[in-house]
């Protein structure tokens, strides 16, 4: 099995686990003389076979990121920390890029005048490198994961 397989597999399971989680409280408790719609106990026995299941398939992605390399020569766990340091700062840069670049409406001249301390411009050149970079080391993730067999 290939990483990025087990990583679908590992968000499917993901998503079912807590799909069953919502299904397990909704159906905890009943009228008095009433039945759930669906059986808390056997929806709990699904819920602990998918767990173990994710239990099982963690590990061996977390061991595949840590011996997989990119062609730069980074780990995938590393490239996916610095995917995620791209990430934050491009959500802060985007942000102050899109403050500084907002219009400023006055209806007269004795209105507070409010500038940006930062030009939006070279705010937003920051923000187009690091959103080019990410999207290349997004690929060359992609590429392993693809490329990268799951460890037993």
């Amino acid at each position: 099995m290939k990483l990025a397989e087990a990583l679908i597999d590992r968000a499917d399971l993901q998503k079912r686990a807590a799909q069953l989680e919502e299904r397990i409280v909704r159906n905890m408790l009943v009228q008095e003389g009433q039945q759930p719609p669906e059986d808390p106990e056997g929806l709990l026995r699904e819920f602990m076979d998918v767990t173990e299941l994710l239990e099982l398939l963690i590990p061996r992605i977390h061991r595949a990121n840590l011996s997989a390399t990119l062609p730069s020569g980074l780990t995938l766990t590393d490239a996916l920390n610095r995917r995620d340091m791209l990430d934050l700062r491009l959500k802060v840069l985007r942000r102050a890029a899109d403050t500084a670049s907002e219009r400023q409406t006055r209806y007269s001249n004795s209105e507070v005048r409010i500038l940006s301390v930062l030009p939006a411009r070279e705010l937003q050149k920051q923000v187009d490198a690091l959103a080019k970079a990410r999207r290349e080391l997004e690929t060359g993730i992609q590429q392993a994961n693809w490329l990268t067999e799951l460890p037993g």
